[in-house]
């Protein structure tokens, strides 16, 4: 069977419309990959996740090598048994969770020391040992070990940062090649860094191809930079990667901001933003996202979406979500979790036909036009 493959089905533009094909599945992209932080996407069971037409998630090693441990994780049967998904799971290193959740951590060119922000156990997280946490957990695309600075920060801070990156890139392939079995069935992406800076993440995409991977992310991107700083570097930095090979722009994000990178270039996308929005009350919808706690919505009869494939976009009114979410019920968090995936795999649907059907300029207009009222 084929271990990994990308095949490039249409263009428009810089946009692209493709299939990623994997041992457990095809992926079609451009996809949005809903994030199953501690083996599971919140308020979803995991054939929900399916049904709504998710082709993979994302799980966190961070999260897992502390709770509940990848090796309990590989007794179990790795992590697709565990969780009960028999789809590809794309795991993410660890190394962005170490920066921003640990307070006590010491960074070397070994790796990073902290102490868990759960009971505050030392451990000490390298190259070598993300890639052997992703292995046990059986991940079926594994991300490269890296440091993700600010993008406020002096240049040669970051410059220092995207070089440390390399370092580990290359480790980080070594050691998953060391992993022969699991290598043979699964992928390994690379992460372009130098945040805002398009001579750093040129030299970071050079050194990244010369290693070789899979595919390749962009990383160092929505941390706070704003979305005309990280368009910005989206129009010059996917088109710095192999063009035969995925792109994937990690953490991102807002509905309008996956429109944005699609046109240029990007394939492969996660968030947490619309599991988090569904359990505080709100709901993405093509007329832009709306609050259900706000009072409006009490005597609202509408279904947030009546044309929707999703029962929970279809079936339920808007002032149903409100009473629910107003009453601290888990049935509206459940609700507004599914809805607003659903919202964003239909999302990527109609992206992949209008980049197929050679209109996804006039598609990207008119969702801008409705949903941010431009």
């Amino acid at each position: 069977m084929t271990r990994f493959s990308f095949e490039l089905h249409a263009t428009d533009g810089r946009a692209r419309t493709g299939k990623i094909t994997m041992q457990r599945g095809e992926i079609c992209t451009p996809a949005f990959m809903p994030v199953g932080t501690a083996a599971t996407v919140k308020a979803m069971k995991p054939e929900g996740v399916r049904a709504i037409g998710a082709d993979i998630i994302l799980g966190n090693t961070y999260h897992l090598m502390l709770r509940p441990g990848a090796e309990r994780v590989a007794r179990l049967g790795g992590l697709h048994n565990f969780m009960n998904w028999d789809r590809p799971i794309l795991t993410d290193s660890g190394g962005y969770q170490v920066m921003s959740l640990s307070e006590l951590r010491k960074l070397t060119e070994k790796g990073v020391e902290f102490r868990s922000h759960i009971d505050g156990s030392k451990h000490m997280l390298t190259p070598e040992r993300s890639m052997e946490i992703q292995r046990l957990l059986g991940s079926d695309i594994v991300m490269c070990f890296d440091e993700c600075p600010r993008a406020d920060r002096p240049r040669d801070e970051i410059a220092a940062s995207m070089e440390l990156s390399m370092r580990w890139a290359k480790r980080s392939r070594d050691g998953f090649d060391r992993g022969e079995e699991h290598a043979s069935r699964s992928a390994l992406f690379g992460i372009q860094q130098g945040a805002l800076d398009e001579d750093l993440r040129r030299e970071s995409a050079q050194k990244l191809t010369d290693i070789g991977f899979d595919g390749y992310a962009v990383g160092g991107l929505a941390v706070g930079e704003g979305q005309e700083a990280m368009f910005g570097v989206l129009d010059y930095a996917p088109e710095m990667l192999p063009q035969d090979r995925p792109r994937y722009l990690m953490g991102v994000g807002k509905p309008d901001d996956l429109v944005g990178a699609v046109e240029r270039g990007i394939d492969m996308f996660d968030c947490v933003l619309p599991t988090r929005s569904g359990r505080n009350g709100q709901a993405f919808t093509w007329n832009g996202p709306i609050n259900l706690r706000n009072a409006r919505f009490a005597e609202d009869q509408e279904p947030l979406d009546p044309t929707s494939d999703c029962s929970a976009s279809r079936d339920y009114s808007k002032a149903y979500l409100h009473h629910l979410h107003k009453s601290h019920e888990i049935l509206g968090a459940m609700l507004l979790t599914e809805h607003n995936l659903s919202f964003y795999q239909a999302l990527m649907q109609k992206m992949r036909e209008a980049i197929s059907e050679k209109h996804l300029s006039e598609f990207a207009r008119e969702f801008r036009r409705n949903y941010l009222g431009d």
